[in-house]
């Protein structure tokens, strides 16, 4: 069970409301048999759920004394007597979808808490909660049951649409936001891009003019930066999740149902299409075109373009295979080396 000082659960619900939750189908079990909480399969007990998704765990998941587990149809034959078996072709997310019923996000406690600062011109939507210490500037305009967090600043001029949350000390510029967008604690979105004119005289700052596009059901991990456009739009598609600690610069264009890892840098006006994944700290060098559902490996260097549905690793980045037999050969070579060397 989590720790109830952090985590308020749900429930009871029966074996046939969580298949309901899941999309999933009671396959053994009685389906009114009451479940009170998920729990890891190692240490599930009787009134609680599990999944088994990795058939690495499949011997826990023989030995498990769980009440009730989520599973592919192949792993039927594997369960404990007396385990109520939901069936999904997809146990991992139908575990996310059931963990999400029994702790969803706290309602927001609609109101403004009295140290907050608030623009008289902001438009603040109904049930929505602005925490202590946040800065809410002129002009700016937030849906209908977010949740701002404390000490947190949304300058002027900010659009965010409904049930977005912005964590505790994050600070948001010249930035739109659709619907459920969330922005962790830390995070700085729309501050200026990297832009500047070097020359004998020195560095001349470039004004930067456009703006952060945040689109629907975008997450934004903890101190990750995304700047905001020099003339276009920073643009991040729909569905997106951004983990801590990634740079995104100005005019990126990343599409929708990406997945940027921690520490991942992408410099300027690259463009990702959807479904691309980056592993963490691979770094991207600027005005580049990464083709939809294209696999970028940790570590990776990109320096050229990457045509959709490719995968890559090393720096320079090649395609994966021939990044693992360059490993190879190298691992080779130096092992003769190190034999004859004693």
């Amino acid at each position: 069970m989590a720790d109830q000082r952090f985590f308020a659960v749900r429930g009871p619900f029966t074996v046939a409301d969580i298949a309901r939750i899941a999309d999933a189908e009671v396959a053994r079990g009685e389906g009114e048999r009451p479940i009170r909480d998920v729990a890891p399969l190692d240490v599930a007990g009787p009134d609680e759920i599990s999944f088994l998704d990795n058939p690495r765990y499949v011997e826990t998941f023989r030995a498990s004394r769980a009440g009730a587990c989520v599973v592919r149809p192949d792993r039927v034959d594997d369960a404990p007597a007396g385990m109520a078996l939901l069936l999904s072709a997809d146990p991992y997310r139908a575990y996310a979808l059931i963990a999400g019923a029994f702790y969803p996000d706290p309602a927001p406690a609609a109101g403004t808490a009295p140290t907050a600062s608030v623009a008289a011109s902001a438009r603040i939507g109904a049930g929505t909660e602005i925490a202590a210490g946040a800065v809410i500037g002129a002009g700016v305009e937030i849906g209908e049951r977010c949740v701002i967090g404390p000490n947190s600043v949304t300058a002027a001029g900010v659009v965010m649409g409904d049930d977005c949350r912005i964590g505790a000390g994050a600070s948001l510029s010249h930035a739109v936001l659709g619907n459920r967008v969330r922005i962790y604690a830390g995070a700085r979105i729309g501050e200026p891009g990297f832009g500047f004119a070097p020359g004998p005289q020195g560095h001349l700052t470039v004004p930067q003019l456009g703006r952060v596009l945040l689109g629907d059901d975008v997450e934004v991990g903890s101190n990750s930066t995304i700047d905001r456009g020099a003339g276009p739009d920073t643009v991040i598609g729909a569905g997106t999740r951004i983990d801590n600690l990634v740079q995104i610069g100005h005019n990126v264009q990343i599409g929708r149902g990406c997945i940027i890892v921690a520490q991942v840098g992408i410099s300027g006006s690259t463009r990702l299409g959807d479904r691309v994944v980056a592993g963490g700290q691979a770094g991207f060098a600027g005005h580049l075109a990464i083709g939809r559902g294209a696999q970028i490996a940790a570590q990776a260097g990109v320096m050229q373009d990457v045509p959709p549905g490719a995968r890559i690793g090393g720096t320079p980045a090649v395609p994966l295979r021939q990044w693992l037999r360059q490993a190879a050969v190298l691992a080779r070579l130096t092992k003769g080396r190190a034999d004859r060397n004693g």
